[in-house]
């Protein structure tokens, strides 16, 4: 009877040391599965990251595929130019930018603050606004500049200007080629290419946008885009830096009209 009842514990301490032990197992697997689950779950956030970071580098700065040109053309309608002058001649304001066409700080300005202005003092020949190259990025930017300027003998600077900055690549990361402005200038409609292309490859304006970067030198800009300003209240010609907002544009736009 004794033996019976030795066997019984035995076969009951047994049993419950291999119930603890698998419960053991169990929680291991538990904290493992939990743990790959973790290192899934930062690997899919990584991924996710890196791939849309990568699309942003990807952005603008192809030649064969350029865009929104409609867009552009939609919001200078109308409006005179002459050389890189968008606007009545006779205007009583005139807003001088200094701009670097590889700046996307330049961009931001073109696409968020500067449209408003265009549409409503622009048009109602209140205000006038010449674009002055600037160089402060790279090398490139000094042939794109000319590229505008040879685009503006044809009355198509502005078009130049801003369809670039809605397909302007990675600052100074080399995309700013010569197929690059040459495409540019052809998807931008400037008439005569072969014009165009003469004076632009014979540097028909490099001194001019040597001239006006050495201009924003001296008148004190440090950066672009810097705006002056001159009208019938004015003291001569003004300078603005870098408003902050198309308000704070138009207030100065105000104050000297």
């Amino acid at each position: 009877m004794s033996n019976q009842r030795d066997r019984e514990r035995r076969r009951e301490e047994r049993i419950a040391a291999e119930s603890k032990a698998a419960s053991g197992d169990r929680r291991t697997r538990l904290l493992q599965f939990s743990a790959i689950g973790v290192v899934v779950a930062i690997i899919v956030v990584v991924v996710v990251i890196v791939v849309a970071g990568s699309g942003g580098e990807d952005e603008g700065g192809d030649a064969a595929n350029l865009v929104e040109v409609e867009h552009v053309e939609k919001l200078l309608a109308g409006i005179p130019q002459e050389g890189t002058t968008l606007g009545k001649k006779n205007a009583p304001v005139r807003l001088y930018e200094y701009g670097d066409l590889q700046c996307p700080v330049c961009k931001d300005y073109s696409e968020e603050i500067l449209p408003k202005v265009i549409e409503n003092q622009v048009k109602k020949g209140e205000v006038n606004i010449t674009f002055r190259n600037y160089v402060i990025i790279g090398p490139q930017s000094i042939p794109a500049g000319e590229g505008a300027l040879a685009a503006g003998a044809q009355g198509k600077g502005w078009n130049f200007i801003e369809t670039w900055y809605r397909n302007q690549g990675k600052e100074n990361s080399g995309y700013a080629t010569d197929e690059f402005i040459e495409s540019m200038a052809k998807y931008v409609g400037v008439p005569d290419m072969a014009k165009w292309k003469e004076e632009w490859k014979g540097h028909e304006f490099k001194k001019e946008v040597e001239d006006t970067t050495s201009q924003a030198q001296e008148m004190g800009f440090e950066g672009t885009p810097s705006f002056a300003i001159e009208g019938p209240k004015s003291e001569g010609l003004e300078l603005l830096n870098t408003p902050e907002s198309t308000q704070a544009l138009e207030e100065e736009i105000e104050k000297v009209s």
